[in-house]
């Protein structure tokens, strides 16, 4: 495959959670600020965590969030496969931001590898046609040795592109010259000769200590070591997957005024539309799993989910549903979101059994909605106006979901669009729910929100809060700041802008 001007690098792991998503992101951002116009790349995505593009597409958030720190527009080519998963063996494939249909893994591997190679190919030479710079994002690890012979998204990727491979290693969770030099050695000949060095990532400590294992690994494998970024607190950046609800906290904060519980479901989808909560200075943000951990938060919310029903009989099986409606009872407000939203009806109805075996269940009958899935899937970018606590908020946000959700009774809307009514709420405005993603990204809504919890408790509301998206802009140059400072940028330019011709020398 050939590209035009495009030079590429790869960003992979010895593992997933390695900071992949994280350096590639970095990477665009640094590569934008040094005057290249640079877009990400993922060529297929297994991701619960969507992002819409302006004509309405959903892609992984990850290549969402890339393109923002590129300072350029997303596109389906920066991620034209995204595979949702909907059951343990079972997955919706997205193509180019459109539901395909659902799959077993073995159908997807040997019934559509061609395809979506194709697919996959001409995308990336849509992108080399208009950029200087592509960041390329792998998935897991290239040593999975019983998927290599039909892999889409690393070396066969990096073969496609001719890009050269960082191969990146968490040190974090131990064990990180075992697992690069084993991801190395696992690595054909070839496939090992592209990995032009290696990056140690959310290290912790005195760098000095480190030193001697850091000559030996160059030493044994002829790889260079091109830095050891160290670990960054509180970083202000949308996660790619759910191993990333390990950084949210399970256990209440009593230093903090108000207590955020989330439900955290297996198939939970786009929960970092909790993100702009955690990082409010009077709110503490905690995933609840069990029953006996929820205890008596201010707030329940009900995120996003892939597989509602599954989900919902989750909860009831953990006992966590009568938590939640005893928690409501005595003061908790409830939210939802999309899924989470359809839990806290009456009834879901699934006839063409599009995400679940189960054709209907009830619902947490937290408010009177009904709500039917239906084969098409809405995904768009919405605006309105909210009304909660006698005020108003203009709100925008995407919609990503395959329901229509109807009133039972006489009802208030929670949010009025531009040509229709989403969400609901109860009169009291404890329990409310929403199809809008995003819906806490926006800042008036956000905290008119949290100071309506605030008077429900006794507390003065708070003013003068942080705008998030002012400080997620911020993020991705303190993001690009700090990898900057461990990483030689302009040895990395120079490995980009000569391996072509290294290829060459070698023919």
């Amino acid at each position: 495959m050939t590209h035009n001007k495009a030079l590429p690098i790869m960003v992979q792991g010895t593992h997933s959670d390695a900071g992949k998503s994280v350096i590639a992101t970095a990477l665009c951002r640094i590569f934008a600020q040094d005057g290249f116009r640079t877009a990400p790349f993922k060529s297929q995505n297994m991701s619960l965590n969507s992002y819409i593009t302006h004509d309405g597409k959903e892609i992984g958030r990850a290549q969402g969030v890339q393109a923002e720190a590129a300072e350029i527009v997303a596109t389906t080519d920066m991620n034209p496969i995204l595979i949702k998963p909907t059951r343990d063996d079972e997955a919706q494939i997205v193509v180019h931001g459109k539901p395909l249909k659902n799959m077993k893994a073995f159908s997807y591997r040997n019934d559509y590898y061609e395809t979506a190679k194709d697919i996959i190919e001409k995308s990336y030479q849509n992108l080399a046609s208009s950029f200087e710079r592509i960041v390329i994002e792998g998935a897991g690890s290239p040593a999975e040795v019983n998927l290599n012979d039909r892999e889409l998204v690393n070396m066969r990727v990096a073969n496609m592109a001719d890009a050269p491979v960082l191969l990146v290693g968490d040190i974090d969770k131990g064990g990180v010259f075992a697992s690069l030099v084993g991801t190395l050695q696992l690595l054909s000949p070839q496939d090992r000769d592209r990995v032009v060095g290696v990056i140690i990532n959310k290290f912790r400590g005195d760098l000095a200590l480190l030193e001697p294992g850091l000559s030996w690994f160059e030493e044994y494998t002829g790889k260079p070591v091109l830095g050891v970024i160290p670990y960054i607190n509180d970083l202000l950046i949308d996660a790619e997957d759910s191993l990333s609800i390990g950084n949210y906290s399970l256990h209440k904060n009593k230093d903090k005024e108000l207590d955020i519980a989330v439900i955290s479901f297996p198939r939970i989808s786009n929960f970092t539309d909790i993100d702009p909560i955690k990082f409010e200075q009077d709110s503490h943000v905690r995933f609840v799993e069990k029953a006996n951990q929820l205890e008596q938060p201010d707030v329940i919310i009900l995120p996003g989910s892939k597989n509602t029903i599954d989900d919902l009989m989750y909860i009831r099986e953990k006992g966590l549903e009568q938590e939640i409606i005893r928690a409501h009872q005595n003061g908790a407000v409830v939210f939802g979101i999309c899924g989470g939203y359809q839990m806290l009806g009456e009834t879901i109805e699934d006839p063409y059994q599009v995400e679940s075996k189960i054709n209907c269940a009830e619902g947490l009958k937290l408010i009177p909605i009904h709500t039917t899935l239906t084969r098409e899937k809405t995904t768009v970018r919405s605006a309105g106006t909210l009304h909660l606590a006698g005020e108003k908020a203009n709100v925008t946000g995407y919609e990503i979901h395959m329901g229509n959700t109807t009133h039972l009774s006489s009802l208030h809307s929670l949010i009025q669009l531009n040509n229709r009514e989403d969400g609901s709420k109860n009169v009291s405005e404890t329990c409310m729910g929403t199809y809008l993603h995003g819906i806490f990204h926006n800042d008036h809504f956000r905290w008119l929100f949290l100071n309506h919890i605030r008077k429900k408790k006794g507390l003065q509301p708070i003013g003068n809060r942080e705008s998030y998206d002012d400080r997620q802009f911020n993020e991705y140059n303190r993001l690009a700041k700090h990898v900057r400072g461990a990483i030689d940028i302009k040895r990395l330019n120079q490995i980009i802008e000569q391996f072509p011709k290294r290829k060459r020398d070698h023919l």
